[in-house]
Formats: C-alpha cells, structure tokens, sequence
C-alpha cells in the first residue's frame, strides 16, 4: 500500500470512528425520544380522560345533565380507545356498565350517590393504573438513559484511545523514516558511504530505502576505485619528485608539510618521516634552512651541503582549485654548475679587462705623444686616423672599465665609500664631465637643481659615473640643437630623485621591462649610439646597492626620462 492510501485509510479510520460515536449518541437519544412519546400517548392520556369523568361527576350528586353526559361520553370513548394495560380494559366496561345504569335512573332514584361513588373509585381505579405504568416506565426509560450514557461513554472513551493512539503512532510512521533518512545522508555527505536504510515496508519508504542503499554502495564502489587511482596517481607522482634531482616541498594551506622528496629531506637533514606531516613553522624553530625557505624571498641561496657549497635556486609554485590557494610547492634547484661557469666567465672578463687597461693606457700615452708637434710634422690623413685610434682606445677604455664595474659586483667584492654631499655637487660634476659632448651636438643642458635640498647619504663616485651615464645616453639619443633636462628633487620625505630627460625618439613599452637587463640593447638604434650594452645594468646594482631605486618611463616620440633616487642624510638604510 502506498503512502497515499495509508493516509487515506488513517483519515477515513478517524472519520468512521467519529461516525460511530454519533450514530450511538442518536441512536439512544432516538430511543429515549420513543419512551417518552409512549409515555404521554398510552398512559397520560388515559389518566387525562379518567380526570374529566372525575370532574364531570363531582360536578353533581343527583342525576346527570346532558353536558355532563356530553363530557363524560367524550373522555369514556377516548379511554375505550386507548386501553393500554393490563386489567385496564375489565375497569373501563365497569366503567361504562356504571355510566350506562347512571343515565337510566331518574331523579328519585335512591342508588344515585352511590353509582356516583362507583363510577369515580373505578376512574380512581384506571387512574392509579395508568400512574404505576408511568412510573414504571419512567424509571425504565431512566435506566435505558443510565445505560445509554454508560454505553457512550466506554465507547467514546474506547474511540478516544483509538484515535489518540492513532494520532500518536502515525506521524511516526511518516516522521521516523524521513529522520532516519536525514541522519544517514548526513552521514554519506562526511564521506561514510557504509550507510544502509533498513525500510521493510512495501511503500514508497521501502523503494526510497532501496534506492538509497543502492546510491551508497555505487558511492562506495567509485570511492573505493578511485581512492585506488588517486593511490596509484599519488605513487607515481611520488616516483618522479624522488627521481628529480631538485629539492621539492610540498606544503598544504595550513603550512603542513605533505611531502618531501629525497634531496630535499638531504638539504634539510631530517629524513622523510620527519618531516611528512609535521607543520613546517615548528621543524624550521630548529632547522635554519627550512626556516629560511619559509621566511626570506630570496631566489638564489647558498647551501653548504654534502661537505661542500652549493648554489639554489627557489621558486615557490601556489597550488589552487577554484581559485583558492590550498597549498605550495617549494622548488629548490641546484645551479652550482651554473654558478662555477658564471664565476669562471667573472674572473676571466675581470682578468682580461685589467690586462687590457695597461696596453690600452700605453696606446693612449703613445697618441698624445705622437699629438705633440714637437715630434713632429703630420698630415690630414695622418691626423684622422690618429683620432679614429684615440675614439677607439676610449671605446675600448670605457668598455674595460664596465666590465671590471660588473665583474665587481658579480662577484660581491663591490666597495662603496658612503658619505654626505649636496646633490648639486653630483649633478654639478656630471655636467661639466660631458659638457663638450654636449656642445658638440649643440644639445642645452637644461639644469634644475635646488641649493636648498638636503644632503644626500651616497657614495659619491659611483652616483656620479650613474648619473654620467644617463646623461650620456640623454645626449647620444637627443637629436641636435634639442634639450636634456637634468631634475633633482625631494620625491619622498627621505629620498631625493635625479632624473634626466631627453626629447628624442623615446623607447617602445615592451623594452621598458628588459632595458636594465646585462647586455639588453633596444633594437634599431645606430652605430653610434648603442653601447655593450652593460651601463645601465651596473648603474641598476651601483644604486640598488646604495638602497635607491632606478627606473625609466618612456613614450615612443615623446623621448625618455631615467631617474634613481637616493636616501637623504639621517634616513640612510643601516646596514
């Protein structure tokens, strides 16, 4: 039977029960109704019919009159007509055997008065008859309503406790099996597929039971089968990070340490089990280099580890899904090859550029020499190609010079010598350092720099040869009879930025990102303007390393501007 039927069957079981409740009440009121009618047509009329005969004959001792001849007929016939007890009918022809003789006799008839008294004891008679019948009826008919309030009162009671139960215990059998329910999918959504309805009931809840349990047992099946895939997928994942020769950390969102490949757990100096699990905050308390992959942004590290040192690299990868974080990968690659390569190309490139200093300084002695006309007399052709080889040894100067620059700070042997100035003493250098390069080109050194700025906390040489170099490209790439403005000014309340500007050809958006880079060269530029490609690169580490800041902003046809900035005395960085 289905839920609706057995909705259908409680509901019509309370309605027949409240049926029956009233058909028994009208039943017994119907019956009590018919006692009584029987009551007043039986007996109370013949005791009315017996009253008037009585009255009528009181009414005179003698003889009667028509009128109460006329009454007593009337209630006589009536009380003929509804004799309805026994012995009743014997009195009622006494009765009118009495009357008859009554109306015979004359008016000097001695036997009058006692006809008179005859005929009222035999009223008297069927009165007093009648009056037991309603007694004993009534007292029946009381006992009938006794006995109807007792009967209705079980039975309702019996209906009540019925239908109480009822309305007890059925919602259960609704409510019960749907809690059950949402017990166990509480249960399935926790990822415990073991759940199972025990529904014996041969209606929907029994279907719905079967298809539940058949719901957790597929759920079961899949979580199962693909446990066993994420397994195996987490095995072999595990295969490759242990064969890869980087060091590789795997950390959750609450920065618990997942896992840990066999170089890395080296580097660390724990083994795997100590680390797998463990939050990685509390290992690093004790551990400097865990603590440092955590801690410091540092790209490149050097780790002293199977009894020698080694160069890493750190890249720290998010893990997301549904873009939220849920945890990172820390990738350690060792780049000690690398690393003994670049300082190998350092020491030569420093080698090589001081042992070319001292020929090319000869080669320079040499032109001045052969300049003096005391030597003697040249030509113009003589004199051109002495100034082609004076352009070339200070090309070859200045190159050697930003190679050992670079070689400097490659190799950290970088020395600043730190001291307060005005920045108008720096700009004032620059300016006369390139003034006839300047007047050459017929380009207006345009100066903007006030006396009243603070001084600045820098080391004054390599500042200088920083703020040379822009100024020099501003000129090389301004084309002739233009302007190159040189600013110095207070940018925040404890840096001060120079910066120059040019008005030439400006420098295109996706070069901007790669123009300090070692080497970097913006295409299209001629002959004589491109350099090694390594100045603005050592200017970068010359000004970083002074805790300043370079940077360009440039439009094509609009020019370029460069600018750095430096900290002003008393908010130097300490070292």
């Amino acid at each position: 039977m289905t839920i609706k039927n057995k909705l259908r069957a409680g509901i019509s079981f309370l309605f027949l029960l409240a049926i029956i409740c009233c058909g028994l009440s009208i039943y017994y009121v119907n019956r009590l109704s018919h006692d009584e009618k029987n009551i007043l047509k039986d007996n109370y009329q013949s005791v009315q019919y017996t009253k008037n005969i009585c009255v009528a004959v009181d009414a005179s001792h003698d003889v009667l009159n028509r009128q109460q001849i006329k009454v007593i007929e009337e209630n006589l016939e009536g009380e003929e007509h509804d004799i309805t007890e026994p012995g009743e009918g014997q009195l009622t022809d006494s009765l009118r055997s009495k009357f008859e003789t009554l109306k015979r006799i004359d008016a000097n008839a001695s036997n009058a008065a006692e006809l008179h008294s005859a005929i009222r004891k035999l009223s008297y008679g069927i009165m007093q008859l009648n009056m037991t019948a309603i007694e004993r009826k009534y007292a029946a008919a009381t006992a009938d309503a006794n006995r109807a309030t007792l009967i209705l009162a079980f039975v309702g009671s019996f209906l009540f406790l019925i239908a109480f139960s009822f309305v007890v215990n059925f919602p259960g059998y609704i409510a019960n099996p749907i809690r059950e329910l949402t017990e166990r999918i509480k249960e399935v959504s926790n990822r415990n597929y073991h759940q199972q309805l025990n529904f014996k009931s041969n209606d929907e809840f029994g279907e719905l039971g079967q298809a539940f349990n058949t719901m957790t047992r597929k759920l079961d099946e899949y979580e199962h089968s693909n446990l066993a895939s994420i397994l195996f997928e987490k095995r072999r994942i595990e295969t490759i990070i242990n064969s890869m020769h980087d060091a590789i950390i795997g950390l959750d969102e609450k920065s618990n340490i997942i896992f840990a490949n066999q170089v890395a757990s080296t580097l660390v100096g724990l083994p795997e089990q100590s680390l797998t699990g463990k939050y990685a905050p509390d290992i690093a308390l004790e551990n400097d280099l865990l603590r440092n992959l955590l801690v410091n942004d540092q790209n490149k590290m050097k780790i002293y580890a199977d009894n020698r040192e080694s160069y890493y690299t750190k890249e720290v990868l998010a893990v997301t899904s549904k873009e939220k974080v849920i945890g990172k990968v820390i990738i350690l690659k060792n780049i000690t090859e690398f690393q003994q390569l670049d300082e190998a190309k350092t020491n030569f490139i420093a080698t090589i550029s001081h042992e070319l200093k001292t020929p090319i300084s000869s080669i320079k002695m040499s032109l001045k020499l052969l300049e003096d006309k005391r030597i003697g007399e040249m030509n113009a052709e003589q004199e051109q190609l002495l100034e082609n080889i004076d352009e070339d040894a200070r090309r070859l100067l200045q190159i050697t010079g930003e190679l050992l620059d670079m070689a400097q700070v490659e190799t950290g042997k970088l020395e600043l010598h730190f001291g307060n100035t005005h920045p108008k003493n720096i700009v004032d250098y620059a300016v006369k350092a390139l003034k006839i390069t300047a007047d050459q080109k017929q380009v207006r050194l345009n100066v903007d720099c006030d006396e009243h700025l603070p001084d600045v906390h820098a080391d004054l040489d390599k500042t200088t040869w920083v703020l040379i170099n822009l100024l020099s490209n501003a000129i090389k790439y301004s084309p002739e009879k233009s302007v190159v403005d040189l600013t110095c000014k207070i940018r925040k309340p404890d840096e001060i930025e120079f910066s120059v500007k040019d008005h030439g050809r400006g420098i295109d958006q996706k070069y901007l990102s790669r123009i300090f880079e070692r080497y970097f060269k913006v295409p299209g530029a001629s002959f004589d303007q491109t350099g090694t490609g390594l100045g603005l690169a050592i200017a970068k580490d010359f000004i970083e390393a002074q805790a300043g800041k370079i940077g360009v902003e440039s439009e094509v046809g609009e020019g370029s501007r460069f600018y750095f900035t430096l900290k002003r005395v008393g908010a130097e960085v300490k070292g």
